[in-house]
């Protein structure tokens, strides 16, 4: 890699970093149902699909590292009770949500965007499409995985508390307003993403 191309993704890289930290932090304020919503999956998506996969499981490291820091200042009150409970596998769950959605959505944008022998606008919408779906589905599925099977017993207290079983609990009150809006956000900065990478691609 050469020294100016180097310079420039370590740059952008980093432009990235700060833009996620600021979010997520504005987002540890904004809350739907028992947990903060995440607002800093765009720039993941932008960065994985700039920078390739690594780069989008290292923004996705950053991305958890905040949501964890929320937890532990108390900036998401159920966050700070997994906290509480058991550190080590709230930061496992965290970091680990994040990192797989970064890889995720750079290895789904590098195998359709560039999965024909031409990178056409087309094929960059298309990866920046299922990646913004991707992302946010591994996101939330794997927080979902990590209460179920690593904090059943305050899942099952917050789902009696709002007078459901688990599964409707987890669906329709944890899943659906946060969720959606997540998907909302990414499929409708899919475009801004084609833009970014077609700039990128000629400058």
């Amino acid at each position: 890699m050469r020294a100016s191309e180097k310079t420039r993704r370590l740059t952008g890289l980093a432009l990235m970093t700060a833009i996620i930290v600021v979010l997520q932090v504005v987002a540890s304020f904004v809350k739907f149902g028992p947990f903060t919503i995440t607002l800093a999956l765009a720039p993941i998506l932008i960065g994985a699909a700039l920078y390739g996969p690594k780069a989008g499981a290292c923004l996705g490291g950053v991305f958890g590292a905040v949501v964890l820091l929320a937890c532990i200042l108390g900036w998401d009150p159920g966050g700070a009770i997994l906290w509480n409970a058991n550190p080590f596998l709230t930061a496992l769950v965290c970091l680990g949500k994040g990192i797989l959605a970064g890889l995720a959505a750079g290895l789904v944008y590098r195998a359709i965007a560039w999965g024909g022998k031409s990178h056409s606008s087309g094929r960059m919408l298309g990866g920046s499409i299922a990646a913004g779906i991707v992302s946010p589905v591994v996101n939330t599925g794997l927080f979902l995985l990590g209460l179920f099977f690593l904090f059943p017993t305050y899942l099952e207290a917050w789902a009696t508390g709002a007078g459901q079983t688990v599964i409707t609990y987890m669906i329709f009150t944890m899943v659906s307003i946060n969720f959606v809006l997540e998907l909302l956000i990414n499929l409708v900065l899919s475009t801004v993403i084609v833009r970014v990478v077609s700039a990128r691609s000629h400058s």
